[in-house]
């Protein structure tokens, strides 16, 4: 299908697939939505949860959906910020073209310190080997179905990134749900934009304690699910 990159409500890209009206990111702020979704009600919280003992350590996060990169930049930025050390596999069954990469605007953006190499270099890493980024955060990038992921109790955050129910509801699926639910540790969370009922019900039904929160710019609430100890 046809993409296109547009600019968002807090003047950061994303990528738009005209045939679906769909977007890898808010059309009200991609940044703005990526560090309140996943970095505020998800990196920190974990970060300054009981878990401290474990956050001293290093994170483990899966994120479904690497898309563009920008949640995999964002928290390699937190990190450093933080002194955390991440472990970070991003899953994603199409990755974005080198052309689409060079287009967004991320790094500009930003204004962080060696950001454009750190971006690029997020990109230009080989699939489905783990890497050293900096010191502070290792990557694997895995080309898969998120069906067909069989990680078991191996992260301690999932950021769930996928297209909108709207578009690709078998994505939100208590099928779905179970394999996240297997892939966190206990005491470890999911968090993402979405707030649907049946997304909600869907998480609850596999054992997730779900929590609906204030949502991003331009959306009223989004959810977090936790696996209980």
């Amino acid at each position: 299908m046809k993409r296109e990159i547009i600019i968002t409500g807090d003047g950061s890209t994303t990528i738009q697939i005209p045939e679906w009206n769909e977007q890898y990111h808010s059309i009200h702020g991609a940044i703005q939505e990526a560090y309140h979704v996943f970095i505020k009600h998800g990196l920190h919280h974990f970060y300054h949860s009981e878990q401290s003992e474990e956050s001293q350590k290093r994170i483990s996060i899966l994120e479904i959906g690497f898309g563009t990169g920008l949640n995999a930049f964002i928290t390699l930025i937190e990190a450093k910020k933080l002194d955390l050390k991440i472990n970070y596999n991003g899953v994603e069954a199409y990755p974005v073209s080198e052309a689409e990469i060079n287009a967004l605007n991320y790094t500009q953006s930003l204004k962080t310190e060696n950001s454009e190499s750190l971006f690029k270099k997020l990109h230009e890493t080989p699939w489905e080997e783990q890497h050293q980024i900096n010191a502070d955060f290792t990557l694997i990038k895995r080309q898969q179905f998120f069906s067909e992921i069989k990680d078991s109790e191996a992260h301690n955050i999932i950021y769930f990134d996928a297209f909108g129910a709207r578009v690709q509801p078998e994505l939100w699926t208590e099928a779905i749900f179970e394999i996240m639910y297997k892939a966190l540790k206990p005491s470890g969370i999911l968090v993402t934009y979405a707030a649907k009922g049946s997304v909600r019900r869907a998480m609850q039904a596999v054992g997730f304690k779900v929590e609906r929160l204030p949502g991003p710019p331009g959306k009223r609430e989004m959810l977090r699910a936790c696996k209980e100890a």
